[in-house]
């Protein structure tokens, strides 16, 4: 079977490995949570949220497969499992069944604060052993803290 080892040291490939599997169950995650509030949101301003989770979504998505396949490329397989996801998420659940427009924003502005803190956390980690790594965690940090103020401006 072929390996990827691509172009890090041991030591630089575990330090980007770990904050890119961090990052990964954090998006999928995060794209998950956002689909469960999409489709149970309720209130006079359903409209407006409904439409800015799917944009969230979509963020969420295509920064994941950016950052897997950064793992990849630098030799490290990413676990993008539900059974990992489930184990290893830092995110706020909701519970099931509707969620009134102002707990939707509440709740959302809280887990996209502190997914933006752990990709500062990333993105400071990787500095020294991986900056390409690091240039894809500030893109998606930006990402994530465009939808963080969308949110907030919503309260």
């Amino acid at each position: 079977m072929a390996k990827i080892h691509g172009p890090l040291s041991d030591e630089a490939r575990k330090i980007t490995g770990e904050a890119l599997q961090r990052s990964v169950v954090d998006l999928i995650d995060l794209s998950l949570l956002a689909k469960q509030a999409h489709w149970n949101v309720v209130g006079r301003t359903f409209r407006s949220i409904h439409l800015q989770l799917d944009e969230l979504v979509e963020a969420a998505r295509n920064h994941t497969d950016v950052l897997a396949e950064r793992a990849i490329a630098i030799g490290v397989n990413p676990d993008g499992r539900s059974t990992r996801v489930a184990a290893d998420t830092a995110i706020k659940q909701p519970e099931p069944g509707y969620i009134k427009d102002d707990e939707v924003i509440a709740l959302i502005v809280e887990v996209l604060g502190g997914v933006v803190k752990r990709f500062r956390d990333h993105i400071a980690a990787t500095e020294e052993p991986d900056p390409v790594t690091q240039d894809l965690l500030i893109a998606a940090a930006q990402d994530l803290e465009q939808q963080h103020w969308m949110f907030e401006a919503m309260r």
